[in-house]
């Protein structure tokens, strides 16, 4: 028997851990913490600055910034990564992302089209 058997210590792939999956570290929770501190903080900076002239860009840093933070809660705090479940969960993320993006590209795309094929408001100038 050699000296470092997983049976002898109990240890054996029955009770479900597998090296696949992130493990939990107090140092892993602190980075994800830090990491979303820093990515609240910047987008308040960019609005209470106001460090773009347009409210657009200021829009698209903040909506950059959301999705960042958004990948940083799911590798910090929800442990996904492409092994973690068998692949399964990024399976039914990238599911989820697909079903998104075509209901919001569909429903923008519908009201934009609405908003073009309305008919005009009666002018009350052209009325008799």
């Amino acid at each position: 028997m050699s000296a470092h058997d997983d049976t002898q210590h109990g240890h054996d792939d029955a009770h479900g851990h597998d090296d696949l999956g992130i493990h939990a570290t107090f140092g892993g929770y602190m980075t994800g913490f830090v990491l979303a501190v820093i990515l609240t903080i910047i987008p308040f900076w960019v609005v209470m600055a106001k460090v773009f002239e347009k409210s657009s860009s200021a829009a698209v840093v903040i909506l950059g910034l959301a999705a960042v933070q958004i990948v940083v809660h799911m590798i910090y705090f929800l442990h996904m990564n492409t092994k973690s479940e068998g692949g399964w969960n990024m399976l039914a993320l990238v599911f989820t992302i697909v079903l998104v993006l075509i209901t919001l590209s569909g429903s923008i795309w519908i009201m934009y089209h609405l908003n073009d094929n309305m008919m005009p408001l009666m002018n009350p100038a052209n009325l008799p």
